[in-house]
């Protein structure tokens, strides 16, 4: 009975395998008309597919006469709309072409599933009139995305607070820099409201609401040693940041050294974000495998999903001391019973100069023993070699660094964490070049 149970799921693996593809091969002959058409037709230079017709209910218009001029296209199985129903997040990947530089890579994001964005509408609509549904562009105008007007010299802290992660403490000095670097304008570069036509100045506070990403990746550019994707431009709901690589799941199994130097850049990276020069704290509120890619060349790992990240100034927090705000503050640890799931206090964050949220988030749900993804367990640093795991050192990091058994155990294990793993990739790479 024992053999025959694994036999049978076995059979029945094979059977929903076949009936998968006979489903999809029926899928292709009913759409054979819209195959082909598919793949003639150049979608992205249609305005109601990219929600053009929105604006400015939508995310903006820097880059619509690329995506008019047919410059941005699907790649390949990004045209078959049917497929549309496996991808939920809406992201695509896409070719731009220029024509001095060639034609390179992007990924296009609507910054939403379906639902969200028609809920999007829906909320737009009930600010306005009390109704779901109603004549979107008008109704843009009578929200409070539209009665911030021009004569409003400054986008203030108490008008956006808590509107998104990004803003849900922010300061003037966090604001003013995401308004001087609003890339969806020809005059960016000035901090006063007035600059922006009130086009624009709709299209930034709908995006600060709705998914402030966009804004997030133009305020902490790529340009300047943030690690972040680089923000490109946008038309309608569709977003264009550049294409980064491989998620970093696809390192999962991959050789040893390599999944130490990516351990050792997770690291970094919760360190860059958590203590800078600029004073400006950025809390990844969800972090998975998904969230993460990794350069094809230079092998450097990248955040490309900055949706929730929450910004906390520290000048500010020292300035106006709140209660316990030079008390260092440590993350909780919990037993979770989904994916990537983190505990965390966003008024903590907000209030505390000196926390460790960001090694925490790392350690757990990408590094440590805790970390589960896709039926998986046991992290980016899974079955270390003998040698290592007889040492049993970096054990004890990461299970400090995750579930710290000392108060204040967390930040010191993080720190030495990051030492040892920079040893074992200098170590590793001192071995491959013998």
């Amino acid at each position: 009975m024992l053999r025959f149970l694994p036999l049978k799921l076995g059979r029945l693996y094979r059977c929903l395998k076949l009936l998968l593809v006979v489903g999809l091969f029926v899928i292709l002959l009913m759409n054979t008309h819209n195959l082909f058409a598919s793949f003639q037709k150049n979608e992205l230079t249609d305005r109601r597919f990219i929600n053009l017709n929105k604006c400015p209910a939508c995310f903006g218009t820097s880059w619509c006469r690329k995506f008019m001029n047919g410059q941005v296209s699907f790649e390949t199985w990004g045209r078959l709309r049917f497929l549309d129903v496996f991808n939920v997040k809406n992201v695509y990947f896409a070719q731009y072409g220029e024509p001095r530089e060639g034609t390179r890579r992007v990924v296009l994001k609507r910054l939403g599933s379906n639902q969200e964005l028609a809920e999007i509408d829906q909320k737009i609509c009930k600010r306005a009139t009390g109704r779901p549904r109603c004549d979107l562009i008008q109704a843009m105008y009578k929200t409070e995305f539209a009665r911030i007007n021009g004569d409003v010299r400054l986008l203030t802290p108490e008008v956006v607070e808590g509107w998104s992660d990004l803003v849900h403490c922010p300061s003037q000095r966090l604001l003013d820099r995401v308004v001087r670097r609003y890339a969806e304008t020809k005059d960016s570069g000035s901090f006063l409201l007035k600059n922006l036509k009130d086009t624009e100045r709709m299209q930034l506070l709908m995006t600060l609401a709705f998914n402030p990403e966009p804004l997030v990746l133009q305020s902490f550019p790529s340009d300047e040693g943030w690690p972040f994707a680089k923000y490109l431009g946008a038309c309608g709901r569709v977003v264009a940041v550049n294409y980064v690589g491989e998620e970093l799941w696809s390192f999962y199994n991959a050789p040893w050294e390599k999944r130490v130097d990516l351990a050792r850049q997770l690291m970094d990276i919760a360190e860059q974000l958590t203590n800078n020069d600029f004073e400006f704290a950025l809390y990844l509120l969800d972090v998975s495998f998904d969230n993460f890619a990794v350069g094809p060349r230079d092998g450097k790992v990248i955040v490309v999903d900055a949706e929730n990240v929450l910004v906390a100034d520290k000048r500010l927090i020292k300035q106006n001391k709140p209660e316990s705000y030079d008390v260092w503050y440590e993350s909780r640890f919990e037993e979770c019973d989904r994916e990537a799931c983190l505990s965390f206090s966003k008024d903590s964050l907000c209030s505390r100069v000196t926390v460790d949220h960001n090694y925490y988030a790392v350690c757990q749900n990408l590094l440590s023993r805790y970390a589960t993804w896709r039926g998986t367990t046991g992290g980016l640093l899974h079955d270390p070699p003998t040698h290592i795991a007889k040492d049993g050192q970096l054990e004890a990091l990461l299970d400090e660094c995750t579930r710290p058994k000392k108060r204040y155990g967390r930040f010191q294990a993080a720190k030495e964490l990051r030492e040892y793993l920079t040893q074992l990739a200098a170590a590793s790479s001192s071995a491959t070049a013998r």
